[in-house]
């Protein structure tokens, strides 16, 4: 079957095969199926015109993340570029902002594929079985490894910690420092993946730091992002949005996304007076 897939944006993780679209179709386009994949619900209202346009070359489906999907089949290469992966889905949290819990309250693990970016949404809590496993196939790989579905403090066990450090050259992380997460967790993470031989210096050491949230204020936030790089994590500052269209009018004011891009980039965070640790 000839499907072509629609996305209403690149990102890094868009696949780019001949099959992947950004826009409306052209006079050369020809199909049996067409699948409008939509991460983020800020993108519906595009993705349901790019559905209209696409009508008239072939049956089409609108679905993804921002729909609500909630799918245990993942499918390599087919929404996601090759290269990125993602073992299991779910996570036993219950974070206000964050709908992955409603969908798999406890983690799922699938059929493992390779790649070397991993995706899942709470890799850490896992079963052993799987974490090793999964970790056996990353070993294969000859890109260096990034986590960059983040990882989870409060999930971190000794065995995990050995399993990170057997990676050669050592991978990138994203780790969460979430609304109500313990300051101290963070802080027995960074102590030792910097024990297990992290430098501060390689900024492979980033953590995701969820600002803009309803009665969050710019010196709290700026007080939770500069805790992280003072433990030793570079933070990537996470700009909060409601997860429904009819609550963006409680979304933070723009003045959030000029202090997001202050605290995205490693080297603008580093450079900064006071930044460096």
């Amino acid at each position: 079957m000839r499907l072509i897939r629609v996305f209403p944006r690149r990102t890094k993780a868009t696949p780019t095969d001949d099959l992947a679209r950004f826009g409306p179709p052209d006079l050369f386009d020809e199909a049996d199926e067409v699948h409008v994949s939509v991460t983020f619900t800020w993108d519906k209202a595009k993705a349901e015109k790019l559905a209209e346009a696409w009508k008239p070359v072939a049956p089409v489906k609108v679905g993804g993340v921002a729909y609500g999907d909630t799918s245990l089949t993942f499918l390599p290469g087919r929404y996601i570029r090759p290269g990125y992966t993602i073992t299991s889905r779910g996570c036993p949290r219950r974070c206000w902002f964050c709908s992955v819990w409603k969908k798999w309250p406890t983690p799922n693990p699938l059929p493992i594929y390779d790649g070397w970016n991993v995706l899942d949404d709470n890799l850490l809590a896992c079963p052993e079985w799987h974490v090793r496993a999964v970790f056996d196939m990353l070993r294969r790989q000859t890109q260096r490894v990034c986590f960059t579905g983040g990882l989870e403090a409060a999930a971190l066990e000794d065995y995990q910690v050995d399993l990170l450090s057997s990676l050669k050259p050592r991978p990138a992380m994203f780790w969460a420092y979430d609304p109500g997460d313990a300051f101290e967790t963070l802080e027995s993470a960074a102590r030792r993946m910097l024990a297990a031989g992290w430098t501060r210096e390689s900024h492979r050491l980033r953590c995701y730091v969820l600002i803009g949230y309803p009665r969050d204020t710019f010196e709290a936030a700026e007080k939770r992002l500069t805790d992280m790089v003072r433990i030793g994590f570079t933070p990537m500052a996470m700009l909060w949005k409601p997860e429904t269209e009819s609550a963006m009018k409680w979304g933070p004011p723009p003045q959030w996304r000029a202090f997001q891009r202050r605290w995205v980039r490693p080297a603008i965070i580093h450079a900064r007076d006071g930044a460096q640790p």
